[in-house]
């Protein structure tokens, strides 16, 4: 690969050619690199599946004790009643742990929810105030010109 370089321009085509050659390597390191994070995809997967059951997002305490509370009344009252006491400690915490994840990660949803099941009177009134609100600021303004 080495050329003999006799004038200026051989200097500037070779320049060129590896600049060229430099751009093609690093497409090809990118697409390497791409090539292992699909490769590592359902490893990374499992991972965060393993940190989901293993460790507690204490991000939302409230909905956290409220999921608790109804793992262990499902759990230890009707699926794990005729279980042993290994079995009863170590899945409700598995569950747990990994309801957390979830409630951390849907937590917009969950209280959108939540909202709207406690708050379907009061929700329609307060709709129909601001409506009420905006029409009488629209009629006030129409009557100053």
């Amino acid at each position: 690969m080495k050329r003999k370089i006799r004038s200026y321009e051989d200097l500037e085509r070779e320049e060129q050619l590896l600049e060229e050659l430099l751009l093609t390597q690093k497409q090809l390191v990118q697409l390497d690199i791409e090539i292992l994070k699909q490769q590592l995809k359902p490893a990374t997967r499992a991972l965060k599946f393993f940190n989901n059951i293993t460790t507690v997002d204490k991000s939302n305490l409230l909905l956290n004790e409220g999921a608790n509370k109804a793992i262990d009344f499902v759990l230890n009252k009707f699926i794990l009643a005729r279980s042993g006491w290994i079995t009863k400690f170590i899945i409700p915490y598995f569950l747990k742990n990994y309801s957390s994840h979830l409630i951390g990660d849907n937590k917009a949803n969950i209280v959108g929810k939540i909202f709207s099941l406690f708050g379907g009177k009061n929700a329609r009134l307060s709709d129909g105030q601001e409506k009420a609100s905006t029409s009488s600021n629209v009629r006030l303004r129409g009557s100053e010109n």
